[in-house]
């Protein structure tokens, strides 16, 4: 999976250094994420999380533009559930869901006018990381449970964004997003991924 995260970065940048300077642009993002599952039957709550990465925008013409990015985010969602603990009886605990991508969203921009443009288009996601913790509801109660969720969670997750990107200046823009996954997240359920997004950038 690192291979091909690996692999993608690479060809973006070799794209991205063939073009010619005044229609290519890159740089740096960070952003925040409220990140939650979705799908028939899921009643999950979403968390604060964060992504760091790398963009890449190619001018068509002065209206539309095609923008790669290459993003690690921290996403996962929370619910509420019952144990039943031979030495404690039926419990109730928070869960959260922890899962690390690495993000691969495609996005085409058409600008409305020059500061401002609808951004729309498909992401791959890798995951590389995920993690289930289990909490006693009752602060009383003394009960945590951890593990490593990965081989439950499926690799290659696929979805749709949608935002707008506002230039606040030549060089800066922010940037709201919300990807929905198409895909199950894990190989039982019906949760997908979803993700609501406010970035900030900097172009060279």
């Amino acid at each position: 999976m690192k291979k091909i995260a690996i692999a993608l970065m690479c060809t973006i940048l070799a794209t991205g250094a063939a073009m010619a300077q005044e229609q290519f642009t890159f740089g740096p993002k960070i952003g925040v994420d409220y990140t939650h599952y979705w799908g028939k039957d899921v009643g999950h709550g979403g968390v604060l999380n964060y992504q760091i990465g790398l963009f890449m925008e190619y001018r068509i013409n002065n209206k539309f533009s095609v923008a790669p990015e290459f993003v690690f985010a921290a996403q996962g969602g929370k619910y509420e559930d019952v144990y039943r603990i031979p030495e404690m009886g039926k419990i109730e605990v928070n869960v959260t869901d922890h899962a690390n991508y690495i993000n691969v969203p495609v996005m085409l921009k058409y600008y409305v006018i020059p500061e401002l443009s609808i951004d729309f288009g498909p992401q791959i996601g890798f995951n590389i990381y995920s993690k289930y913790t289990a909490k006693a509801k009752d602060s009383s109660i003394e009960f945590k449970e951890t593990y490593d969720e990965k081989e439950e969670t499926k690799n290659v997750d696929f979805g749709f964004g949608l935002g707008v990107t506002y230039n606040l200046a030549k060089d800066v823009f922010v940037q709201g997003r919300y990807t929905m996954g198409v895909t199950k997240t894990f190989n039982y359920g019906n949760d997908k991924n979803g993700n609501a997004q406010i970035a900030i950038g900097y172009r060279f």
